[in-house]
Order: C-alpha cells, then sequence, then structure tokens
C-alpha cells in the first residue's frame, strides 16, 4: 500500500493493483491498512478516512467518514488540498445531504414539491444518478434551482454546474437563477451567490454556480484557451450527429475532477448518457439529469441501481 500525506500527517491510503485486477474485492484488504497503522506515524483520526484502490487505467475511492462508505469510481486521484480541505470538514457532503431541512412547499407546485423529495431521497441514499423527468411547461429549471439552493445552503456544496443544450438556453438559465427568491428570507439567489455563465474558458473561484454549454466543458478539458459562443448555439447532439462516436477525455491537471459536487444537466436525453458520457463522468459529482422525454438510449446507459428516475407528468 501507499500511504497518503497531508501535510506531513496520513490521511489515506492507495492500494496499487496489476492492470486488469477486479478492484471491487480489495475494499476490505485497503480497510485494514486505514485501521492497522503505527502510531509513531502522525496522521488525521483513529481510523485513516480516505480509501484509494487503483490499476491505473481504473480508480476506485470512499471517504470512511461518510453515513455508507461506498466505493465510488473517480477518475484520477482528488487534489492535496481537497483532501485537506475534507479532512477538516466536520461533515461530509453525503453526510450532510442526510440531514436536509424540510421542504418549504409554499408557491411549488404539486409535481415540483414531489421531484424535489423524490430527488432529495435519491442523494439521502448517495445514488450517483438521478433523473428528473417533468411535462414541458411544468417548470423544470426553477424546480432545480430550488433544489441548487437548497443543495448549496443546507448541503454545503462547494459549486454546482448547470449544463445547458445550447448558449440561448444558458441566458434562460441565468435569469431563472436571477429571478429566483430564496423561500427563507426572500433574497434573491444571486445576491447571496456567485452565478457565473462560461463566456471564456475559465472558471471564476467565487462562483457557486456555473452555466455553461457541454461543448464549452470538454473545450476546457482539452485544454483549450477559447471557445467560440458559436460553436454552442447549436445543441451538442447536433454537433455531434454526423460523428456518433463518444468524445474521450484525457486527465487535465488544471481542472480538478472535484470541481463540481454536483452536475444538473438540461435536455439530458439529447446529449449525456452517450456522446459526452466521459465529459460528465470526468468529474466527481453526482449528476441530476432534466428531461420532459427520456429517450431509450438515456435509460438504458445507465445501471437501473444508479438511476433513480422521477417522473412527473
Amino acid at each position: 500500500p501507499i500511504l497518503l500525506f497531508v501535510e506531513r500527517h496520513a490521511v489515506g491510503v492507495v492500494e496499487a493493483k496489476p492492470e486488469g485486477t477486479t478492484l471491487s474485492g480489495v475494499s476490505e484488504q485497503t480497510e485494514k491498512y486505514l485501521r492497522s497503522l503505527p502510531e509513531n506515524i502522525p496522521h488525521v483520526g483513529d481510523v485513516l478516512p480516505f480509501a484509494y484502490e487503483s490499476t491505473g487505467v481504473e480508480t476506485f475511492f470512499r471517504d470512511l467518514r461518510d453515513p455508507e462508505h461506498r466505493s465510488r469510481r473517480v477518475f484520477a486521484f482528488h487534489m492535496p488540498e481537497t483532501l485537506h480541505e475534507w479532512v477538516h470538514q466536520e461533515t461530509t457532503l453525503r453526510g450532510r445531504l442526510r440531514n436536509m431541512p424540510p421542504l418549504i412547499t409554499e408557491g411549488l407546485r404539486d409535481c415540483q414539491k414531489e421531484a424535489i423529495s423524490n430527488l432529495e431521497w435519491s442523494l439521502k441514499e448517495s445514488r450517483p444518478r438521478a433523473l428528473i423527468q417533468m411535462a414541458s411547461g411544468s417548470g423544470k429549471t426553477f424546480t432545480a434551482v430550488t433544489e441548487t439552493y437548497r443543495l448549496i445552503k443546507f448541503g454545503g456544496a462547494r459549486r454546482v454546474l448547470f449544463l445547458v443544450d445550447r448558449n440561448t438556453l444558458g441566458k434562460q438559465t441565468l435569469q431563472e437563477f436571477a429571478q429566483y427568491r430564496t423561500p427563507d428570507d426572500g433574497r434573491k439567489f444571486t445576491e447571496l451567490y456567485n452565478v457565473q455563465r462560461l463566456l471564456s474558458n475559465k472558471i471564476d473561484p467565487v462562483s457557486r454556480v456555473c452555466i455553461t454549454t457541454i461543448q464549452r466543458l470538454y473545450s476546457m478539458l482539452r485544454g483549450e484557451a477559447e471557445f467560440s459562443e458559436e460553436n454552442e448555439e447549436k445543441s451538442a447532439f447536433e454537433m455531434r450527429f454526423r460523428d456518433m462516436r463518444p468524445v474521450e477525455v484525457a486527465y487535465n491537471r488544471q481542472i480538478q475532477l472535484e470541481m463540481f459536487d454536483v452536475i444538473i444537466t438540461d435536455e439530458c436525453h439529447r446529449s449525456i448518457y452517450h456522446l459526452w458520457r466521459q465529459v460528465l463522468e470526468y468529474y466527481d459529482a453526482f449528476i441530476i439529469g432534466l428531461t420532459a422525454t427520456p429517450s431509450k438510449q438515456t435509460r438504458s446507459e445507465e445501471h437501473t441501481s444508479e438511476l433513480q428516475s422521477l417522473r412527473h407528468l
């Protein structure tokens, strides 16, 4: 095993295995090392919190402080700064999602109440994927903004990514955030939190919500300094229609995989689960899809155990 140190204190273990090893059966071995560190090695807590198993091609991670510390696949290792931040938090994101306060239902439609309640049940269960299906005109974006507010204020989400299908929808989404009044004190969302619609390939470090297209997100992962807004006028699906091969991404050390805690993707039936899947799965984040008409592809690309389908017609 390899010990991970942050500020000269051990915080976790990496169990390295040869390529091709099935990692699902390695976690017990890793946990043994987390619980049996010699006392003469400076370390955090009675049990080291962070566990990785990796073959160099596939990597799994779990945080033993989570309510149910399940392993999850990650694209790469987290930044040391992130582990330092996490280890000094009293609770983890998944722990906080288990203790969300009751939803203030005033001003919400029945379908919106149900969608948020079911979504928060899915998050409480630490399910990595969720799909909200709501009919056109039922307020999908308003529902997503309401949940974003709750995730940031009560769940402690550091940053939420809101993906749109084209540039014009990004403008509409920004307007929805700007108009949203919080149900507890009546202030507007943008008075409390910074919302950034990406017009360049640079994320403002103080932004709590980022709005962009998946095309620009892919451009950023490729290390491109700029990306023309003209490329965001057509939907991501239309851009890839002639070449139906899924895009592939590589690790970009300038972009942290823990940059977003939650990704909300609108019109997910057009782009999320096939052509652009690797772009989304680069990030160690919960993924919430919004759709009015999910395709067979959207449903079949996720394992049943990972896809919590929330249908509200």
